[in-house]
């Protein structure tokens, strides 16, 4: 069993490393957006208490997120092991989640600031989904989708005022746990500034040996 938490800021590519994990090693990836709105959908005890919190406008309580997740790495494809994807945010969540499952390793993807404002602010987005980036994935003609020819728009979170904000939230609740996770001797620093390639194989190298077995 592996159990795995991948820790990075937004724009620093965690999710499509958490993803490309669980297809290589069948864990599932567990972000804590998608099991709240599945828990929501189901309508189940603590999807419902999620869903009155969010109507009233309020933060959902670390008390109906730790039940969530515990709920989900409860089921069968957790045996083997999972990857937590935004969970935990907080050492609140953090020690409820040791009281639940051992956590083997902790990743924390590291991006300079600039680096991850320039990632974020340069992306756009389409209605019908698609998303671009002006520097590595730009549009074939400025400003309109390839696939349906739709205007391009720049989200407000992709917005530099707004990362900077996301960023500053970010580091102010993940500080703790590097340091939490450090202390446990979990925790490994990767580069999220190399080729996406290589930051897969770092965190691969990583993990522990009955993993890789």
């Amino acid at each position: 069993m592996t159990n795995v938490i991948m820790l990075g800021p937004p724009g620093s590519g965690k999710g499509t490393q958490a993803e490309r994990l669980s297809h290589t090693y069948g864990w599932p990836q567990i972000s804590t957006g998608n099991i709240l709105r599945h828990a929501i959908e189901a309508k189940t005890e603590l999807g419902l208490k999620a869903k009155d919190a969010m109507d009233a406008g309020e933060l959902v309580s670390d008390e109906i997120v730790d039940g969530i997740v515990a709920e989900r790495i409860s089921h069968d494809d957790c045996i083997k092991g999972f990857i937590l994807d935004g969970f935990p945010r907080d050492l609140i969540q953090a020690k409820a989640l040791d009281e639940i499952r051992k956590i083997d390793v902790v990743f924390d993807i590291r991006v300079p600031e600039e680096e991850l404002v320039e990632r974020l602010s340069m992306r756009r987005v389409c209605d019908c989904g698609e998303t671009y980036h002006l520097k590595y994935n730009p549009p074939q003609k400025e400003g309109v989708c390839n696939s349906c020819g739709r205007k391009l728009y720049h989200r407000e979170d992709d917005k530099v005022e707004t990362i900077r904000h996301r960023l500053q939230v970010y580091h102010s609740q993940t500080e703790p746990l590097i340091h939490y996770y450090s202390g446990k001797g979990v925790l490994v620093d990767i580069d999220g500034t190399k080729h996406i390639d290589d930051v897969f194989k770092n965190i691969v190298s990583n993990l522990p040996d009955e993993a890789k077995q």
